[in-house]
């Protein structure tokens, strides 16, 4: 894991210095914002699979009626001919996560970097970039401690949350408008409606507010990273499913 570590630094290291002239002292800060794009470009083909995925799970709802019409008392036998419906028209339930858990590992490896002191036994240099004011590696609870919200450090965490806040509003507005236009409710193999899934419905717009509290307890890089694949997310599913007519969440 440590040698991992070290090559990503080095990586990280290598864009900061492509940077450093245009961004400066904020050129490691443009770094991760860039190496996220360059994640999102990757991973950007499996959320396309996992829109057509989407799509076509909604194209194959009348024939899982008549499944759960005809196999209603028997719950085993409709997942066995669910999964057979699956297996014939090529579709995975499990496609929209795809495109999450693959940029899981980015998250974890600057998550990593920036919260030590040391890679390969040697002073981890990284932790000397800022974002302006406030230092990579630091988390909000630093920039509080330091000069208040509105301090020098604080303001730059008043500014990712601004643009968090304005993404979750854009996610929690769509989600609305999505679940208002769903056809039915989500029900279970003997018909009726899945327990607690009308509560769940429910909270489910306001999922997209759970990165707040991301963004303020990981070091400023890892938040770095998620305020901008959060809002490539919400750009990208708008694009992807404008035309879907249930909500298809993420949280990456």
């Amino acid at each position: 894991m440590s040698a991992v570590i070290a090559l990503f630094a080095d990586l990280v290291g290598r864009l900061a210095d492509l940077l450093q002239p245009l961004f400066h002292a904020s050129a490691a800060a443009a770094a991760i914002v860039l190496f996220t794009a360059l994640v999102r470009l990757l991973v950007h083909p499996l959320s396309r699979a996992a829109a057509r995925g989407q799509r076509a799970r909604a194209a194959l709802q009348p024939q899982i009626a008549e499944l759960r019409k005809k196999h209603g008392k028997n719950p085993e036998r409709f997942q066995k001919a669910l999964m057979e419906l699956h297996a014939k028209e090529k579709v995975s339930p499990l496609s929209g996560c795809l495109p999450s858990l693959c940029q899981a590992p980015a998250f974890f490896l600057l998550y990593h970097l920036f919260s030590n002191t040391s890679i390969g036994g040697e002073a981890n240099e990284l932790l000397t970039h800022a974002l302006f004011a406030a230092p990579l590696g630091d988390r909000w609870a630093d920039a509080l401690q330091g000069g208040g919200v509105f301090g020098a450090a604080g303001l730059v965490y008043v500014g990712l949350f601004v643009i968090v806040t304005a993404v979750a509003v854009f996610n929690f507005r769509r989600s609305k408008r999505m679940m208002a236009g769903a056809s039915a409710p989500a029900v279970g193999a003997s018909g009726e409606q899945v327990p607690g899934m009308a509560s769940v419905m429910k909270v489910m717009p306001f999922i997209s507010f759970l990165t707040l509290v991301s963004v303020a307890v990981v070091p400023l890089a890892a938040a770095l990273y998620v305020v901008t694949s959060t809002t490539w997310s919400a750009v990208e599913r708008a694009v992807l499913y404008r035309d879907m007519p249930a909500p298809a969440t993420a949280m990456l």
